[in-house]
C-alpha cells in the first residue's frame, strides 16, 4: 500500500486488515478480495471528467455559478468518499463486529472540526449578504424511530446516504439496487413523513449555540465528542488489547489514486461540509434529493404529489422545477461522478454483474428501511447526523443514539443474507 497506519507492531496485521475491509466497503460480496491499485483507467477518468465538465458548464450557464460551484463541491466529496473508504456503515459495523473504533473515531474528527468552523458562522448569520441556518431539528420519537430503521437499512443494504452514491460511482451494480430502493422508500417516507409530526411527541428543536451561546454549544459539543472518543478506546483496548491509531495524510500518488488515511478523509468531508454552508447558505444534505427523484417519477405516473402535505409551501416549487435547480440534487451528481473519476485513477472500477439472491434481497429490504428512515428521521447520516451535531443541534445527537442501535441489530442480521462482517 502507499499508505500506511502508524500502529504498533503487533496490531498492524489486523489494522491492514480492517483498512482494506473498508476500501472495498464490502458493498458487493463478489468484491471480497481487492487487488493492489492498477493503472489508471483512462476510459473511466475521461468519461467522468467529460461528463462532469458539461455539466458545471451547463450549471453554470443555467443555474448560476454557485450551483455550478456545488457541483463541483460534490464531486470532490465523491472524490474524498472513494479514496477515503469514508463510510459510516463499515465503521460502525467493524465496531460492533470486530470492536475496531478507528473509523467511527475519525468521524468523531469530522464532526469536531466542522463543529469549530460551524458555529461561528452560524452566530455571525451571514456571509456575503446570505443568510446562513444551520441544520437544527425537532428532537422526537420519529427521529428516533426513523434513525434506528436507517441504522439498520444501513447494514442490510451495505451503505449510508453518502456511501450508496459513492459505491454507485465506484461501479456497484449491487449499490445501484440499493439506490433505487433507497429513492422509494423515501418516496413512501415523504408521504407518511406528516402523520408521524402529528402523532409522536417532541421535545421541539434545540440548538445547544442557542441556549448556551456559541462558547457554551461549542464546550458542550467538544465534550460529547470526547466522551465518546474515550468510550471507543477503552472498547476497543477491551477486546484487542491496544486501540489502533490513525494515519494523517496521503503520501506520494497516494493524493491521486488513494488509499487515504480516514483522518484525511474526515478533513476533506468536513471541508465539503463547511463549503456546503459557505455556498448554499445551509449544511451539506443528500437524502432530501431522492425523496425529490421518486416523487417526480411518481407524479409523472398521474399522481397528485403535489397534495401531499410533505410538498406543500416552499418544497412545493421544487417539484414544478428542474432537479438541477436543486442544490441537493446538483451535489448528488457530483458525488457520483467524483468516486466515478476517483475509481478510474484507482484503476478500479469493474462492475461485477453477478450478485447472489440473499444479498439482492438484502439490498432492497436495506435501501427501502434507508429512505423511509431517513424522511421520518429530517435526514439521514449526512443530513441529520453529521449536519445536525456540526450545527449543535440535539437532535443530531439523538439521531447518533438511535441510528448506531439499529446498525448493531443490521449488523448481527447480515449473514442471514450471506453478507459478511
Amino acid at each position: 500500500m502507499a499508505t500506511r497506519w502508524n500502529v504498533p507492531a503487533r496490531i498492524e496485521g489486523s489494522a491492514e486488515r480492517l483498512r482494506t475491509d473498508m476500501i472495498t466497503r464490502a458493498s458487493d460480496p463478489a468484491l471480497a478480495r481487492v487487488d493492489p491499485p492498477q493503472q489508471i483507467n483512462l476510459r473511466v477518468l475521461g468519461l467522468g471528467l467529460a461528463v462532469a465538465l458539461v455539466l458545471a458548464l451547463y450549471l453554470l450557464q443555467g443555474f448560476g455559478w454557485r450551483q455550478a460551484a456545488l457541483f463541483l463541491v460534490g464531486a470532490g466529496a465523491g472524490v474524498v468518499l472513494y479514496h477515503a473508504a469514508f463510510g459510516f456503515t463499515s465503521a460502525w459495523r467493524n465496531a460492533v463486529a470486530s470492536g475496531r473504533t478507528a473509523g467511527l473515531r475519525s468521524q468523531l474528527v469530522m464532526l469536531a472540526v466542522t463543529a469549530l468552523v460551524f458555529l461561528p458562522l452560524l452566530a455571525q448569520g451571514e456571509l456575503w449578504g446570505m443568510e446562513l441556518r444551520g441544520s437544527v431539528r425537532p428532537s422526537s420519537l420519529s427521529v428516533i424511530a426513523g434513525a434506528f430503521i436507517f441504522g439498520l437499512g444501513m447494514q442490510l443494504g451495505s451503505g449510508c446516504a453518502s456511501g450508496t452514491l459513492f459505491t454507485v460511482g465506484g461501479g456497484s451494480v449491487r449499490m445501484v439496487v440499493t439506490l433505487a430502493a433507497f429513492i422509494a422508500g423515501s418516496v413512501l417516507g415523504a408521504f407518511q413523513r406528516p402523520a408521524w409530526d402529528a402523532a409522536m411527541p417532541s421535545l421541539g428543536a434545540v440548538s445547544l449555540q442557542g441556549e448556551l451561546g456559541t462558547a457554551g454549544g461549542l464546550a458542550v459539543t467538544f465534550v460529547l465528542l470526547a466522551a465518546v472518543w474515550i468510550a471507543a478506546v477503552r472498547y476497543e483496548r477491551r477486546r484487542h488489547g491496544e486501540a489502533a491509531t490513525i494515519g494523517f495524510a496521503p503520501r506520494g500518488t497516494a493524493w491521486l489514486r488513494g488509499p487515504w488515511p480516514l483522518v484525511a478523509g474526515a478533513l476533506g468531508l468536513a471541508a465539503v461540509n463547511v463549503a456546503t454552508l459557505t455556498l448554499a447558505g445551509r449544511p451539506w444534505g443528500i437524502t432530501s434529493g431522492f425523496a425529490l427523484w421518486g416523487s417526480k417519477l411518481v407524479a409523472a405516473t398521474g399522481v397528485d404529489v403535489a397534495s401531499w402535505p410533505y410538498w406543500q409551501g416552499a418544497a412545493g416549487s421544487a417539484l414544478e422545477a428542474s432537479v438541477f435547480n436543486d442544490i441537493t440534487s446538483v451535489m448528488n451528481f457530483g458525488i457520483i461522478l467524483g468516486a466515478l473519476m476517483a475509481a478510474g485513477l484507482a484503476g478500479r472500477f469493474a462492475p461485477v454483474l453477478r450478485i447472489p439472491a440473499r444479498s439482492l434481497v438484502a439490498a432492497v429490504i436495506g435501501g427501502l428501511l434507508l429512505g423511509y428512515g431517513a424522511r421520518i428521521a429530517y435526514g439521514c447520516n449526512i443530513g441529520a447526523f453529521f449536519s445536525g451535531v456540526s450545527s449543535s443541534s440535539l437532535h443530531g445527537w439523538v439521531w447518533l443514539a438511535a441510528g448506531f442501535a439499529g446498525s448493531a441489530l443490521g449488523t448481527r442480521l447480515r449473514p442471514y443474507f450471506g453478507l459478511r462482517n
